[in-house]
């Protein structure tokens, strides 16, 4: 009697991860950089490729990804390399290989096919760092691998030790091409020349336009850029005297502003936020400050304030009635718990003490009252608090609300200027990308050279799916696609995420009949005309999802 299963294997996103990873022709270089020892049941490259695919589709755990990957195999045939080889013991070994190769050759190779098979545009680099924070206590250090040290922590865990990543990435499409790891309690200031010199090696030019936030604004940092013939741009801190200057001058006098551009709000429909900008004299290192006027910074401005000056006085009002009590009797008291409220407000909010007194009777013979007791007249002080606003202060402050400063050495026109530098915030989002969406923390690793080298691994993940979401947009806009109903409950999305590309590919699987063992019939389902588009988009040629040989889901030699 024939006996007839069915069996089902997981396919989701992993054959697109693939396709873009072949196209980085990232197992070859993983083979040339890290190559495995003889007699390997599992070469390192392929242990490698696992991981980032792993980052990329379902982040686990190294002793989990074993787990993972057997949900891909057919467990039909012997393959050369089985998913059970790849327990965490082999990922571990991979990852301090991965820590000894030449890591940055490494890198710089995978940018340059990057930018080679997409044609990413390298005339703009941003750069920002961020934190990874660490939970433990890492007694001891690996004296190769970088520091992790408590400093200033981004995610808010002061108390957690960590290191700092800086990134760079293309305007065109917000793609990662390079990375560098620092210490723990690093600065960001001393992180750009050496982070601009990186850059100038991997593109081989100087002239790109380097990007960054205020850290960059220091006279070494920019004097080496300008020096060795690069053009940047950065906001001035608002401590430095560029800015000190121009804002106590703009609280007196009217500047002619012209007008730049204006932005329509994306997810408020019909406002608009208006830029107008004013250069001032050139720096003395010869540098442009261009300060800039934003309609939406300025009501955020206001907002802000008012909101201060409405907690100061609703503190006010509750200090008044605990007065002349306790630790608040004398005037010394009094003013430093006014002076702690209006700390932030102080220019804005006028309080006065006013003491009041009043003559009382004290008695001052011993024994009971009595009509023949003696007093003595006393004057008894009591204080009170009045405030009032302080409107010239507040005319002034509105006239500066709204206005921050760039300063750059480019040719370019004030608005263009302005332009480039609001690309910045896209590498904000990716720095969410590689935390919430990567998960790049926590880190379920003990040693520090194989946290390094996963590090490494994350940054490559994120360029993989910066490609990924740049190619579908570029289409999207090409061929006039408005939408993409890919959010849950067919809800439409204008700029594809990879959370969303990955959500709506979570039903694809891999369905095959067995005839007294042997397969007869295999299919990939849940591949509907959406998912056809998405792959359109996405340039991934149909075979991809169409034809699934044994063993589909190893990396190989391209």
């Amino acid at each position: 009697m024939e006996q007839f299963e069915t069996r089902f294997k997981q396919v989701d996103v992993l054959p697109m991860v693939k396709y873009f990873m072949d196209q980085l022709d990232l197992f070859n270089l993983f083979s040339k950089y890290v190559p495995a020892s003889d007699g390997s049941l599992a070469e390192h490259a392929q242990s490698l490729c696992i991981l980032i695919a792993n980052i990329i589709c379902d982040n686990k755990p190294l002793y989990k990804i074993q787990e993972w990957l057997c949900q891909y195999t057919d467990g039909l045939v012997t393959e050369p390399v089985e998913p059970n080889f790849f327990n965490d013991d082999r990922l571990a070994r991979a990852l301090s290989a991965l820590f000894h190769a030449d890591r940055h050759t490494l890198m710089t190779e995978a940018s340059c096919n990057a930018i080679s098979v997409h044609q990413l545009l390298t005339e703009e680099i941003h750069n920002d760092s961020t934190s990874v924070t660490f939970i433990g206590k890492y007694k001891t250090p690996d004296p190769e691998a970088v520091k992790l040290k408590h400093g200033h922590n981004k995610d808010f865990r002061p108390d957690c030790k960590q290191v700092v990543f800086g990134l760079n990435i293309t305007a065109d499409g917000h793609v990662p091409l390079s990375y560098q790891l620092f210490d723990g309690n690093t600065t960001d200031d001393v992180t750009h020349i050496p982070n601009w010199n990186g850059l100038r090696t991997l593109l081989g030019k100087e002239d790109f336009i380097y990007i960054a936030d205020c850290k960059l604004k220091t006279e070494k940092n920019l004097k080496h850029i300008a020096g060795e013939g690069g053009l940047f741009i950065t906001i001035v801190p608002k401590n430095h005297k560029e800015y000190i200057q121009f804002i106590k001058y703009l609280k007196k006098n009217e500047v002619p502003w012209e007008d730049a551009v204006s932005v329509e709000n994306s997810r408020k429909k019909g406002e608009f936020t208006v830029y107008r900008t004013y250069e001032t004299e050139l720096t003395e290192e010869g540098f442009r400050v261009i300060f800039v006027h934003s309609s939406s910074k300025q009501k955020e401005d206001e907002a802000k304030r008012q909101k201060k000056i409405d907690k100061a006085i609703e503190q006010l009002e509750s200090l008044s009635p605990k007065l002349n009590a306790y630790h608040l009797k004398t005037k010394r008291e009094i003013k430093a718990a006014i002076d702690k409220i209006v700390k932030d407000v102080k220019e804005f909010v006028e309080v006065r003490i006013v003491t009041d007194r009043k003559q009382i009777k004290v008695k001052v013979s011993p024994g009971r009252p009595s009509p023949q007791s003696i007093y003595k007249n006393k004057w008894k002080y009591t204080h009170r608090i009045e405030w009032q606003l302080n409107e010239q202060s507040l005319t002034e402050a509105s006239r500066t609300d709204g206005v921050f400063p760039l300063i750059t050495n480019t040719q370019l026109e004030a608005s263009e200027v302005l332009g480039k530098y609001k690309n910045q915030p896209f590498l904000e989002k990716r720095m969410y990308t590689k935390k919430s969406i990567l998960e790049v923390a926590p880190v379920f690793l003990k040693k520090e050279h194989r946290i390094e080298a996963m590090l490494f691994l994350y940054f490559i993940a994120l360029m993989i799916v910066s490609l990924i979401e740049r190619k579908i947009r570029m289409n999207m806009t090409a061929e006039e696609i408005d939408k993409l109903p890919i959010l849950p409950q067919g809800m439409n999305t204008k700029k594809p995420t990879w959370n969303n590309i990955r959500y709506f590919y979570r039903n694809v699987h891999f369905s095959q009949i067995i005839r007294n063992g042997v397969c007869i019939q295999s299919v990939v389902k849940g591949i509907g005309d959406m998912h056809k588009l998405i792959n359109r988009l996405l340039e991934i040629p149909e075979a991809i999802y169409n034809y699934f040989q044994d063993g589909w889901w190893q990396f190989k030699a391209t």
